[in-house]
């Protein structure tokens, strides 16, 4: 499988939006309500939002697998040091396959150029696939509020 990782763009926006989508529900299924899922994605992951936070920068990168998107990445350097990940999703269809290490070297190596020497991603509780996968990569969870943690250096 090839795999490239490149700048998210406004003609990912419909991809982002379904990725997003999907992966933020199979997340939360047994934990909100069918009605709040609706309205949280329709807040969150409409086209006109999605395209929005890609031209303001929220969403920094996307995988692509045989031209199609498999996977986003997005946050930002919130203050000088602290990189943010915001968002993190990879289709379910490409999962297990390491599309999600490499959106995240990607996404860390640029934050790093920024002057971030630690990382933070909020992770839903129960999450997982999420919780094990930061974990895996040197996260430990920070306080009760499943705010994951590590530091990082070029």
């Amino acid at each position: 499988m090839n795999v490239s990782i490149v700048k998210a763009a406004p003609e990912h926006t419909e991809d982002i939006s379904r990725i997003c989508s999907l992966g933020w529900r199979q997340t939360v299924q047994r934990i909100y309500s069918e009605e709040y899922q609706i309205k949280n994605v329709e807040h969150w992951y409409n086209h006109k939002r999605v395209h929005e936070d890609i031209v303001n920068g929220i969403y920094t990168h996307v995988a692509i697998v045989d031209e199609q998107v498999a996977g986003t990445i997005g946050g930002i350097v919130s203050k000088l040091g602290t990189s943010e990940i915001y968002v993190f999703y990879v289709d379910d269809a490409y999962r297990y396959s390491g599309i999600g290490t490499k959106l995240l070297e990607a996404f860390t190596k640029e934050h790093i150029k920024k002057g971030a020497t630690e990382q933070y991603a909020s992770v839903q509780e129960g999450n997982k696939l999420g919780i094990p996968f930061y974990k895996s990569r040197g996260f430990k969870q920070k306080g009760e509020d499943q705010r994951f943690y590590r530091e990082i250096v070029s």
